[in-house]
C-alpha cells in the first residue's frame, strides 16, 4: 500500500507515468491512490523526486 505525503507532494506527476497499473491520479490539487489495485511495485516511490511516497503495511494503516 502507498501512503502519500500531501504536505511535500509537489503534484509533478512522476509517480503517475509510471505506475503499470494506473492506480494513481493527479489532479490540479491533490495526488490519490487506489491502494485496491496496487500491485506493491513501488515505481512511484523510487521515482518521487520529493519523497513524499512511502509504503505502509496493512497492519500500520489507520482507519479514515
Amino acid at each position: 500500500m502507498i501512503r502519500i505525503n500531501r504536505e511535500i507532494c509537489d503534484l509533478c506527476g512522476v509517480c503517475v507515468s509510471v505506475c503499470p497499473e494506473d492506480c494513481l491520479e493527479l489532479t490540479e490539487t491533490y495526488l490519490r491512490t487506489d491502494n485496491n489495485i496496487c500491485i506493491g511495485c513501488r515505481f512511484c516511490i523510487k521515482v518521487c523526486p520529493v519523497g513524499a511516497l512511502s509504503e505502509v503495511e496493512e497492519s500500520d494503516e489507520r482507519p479514515l
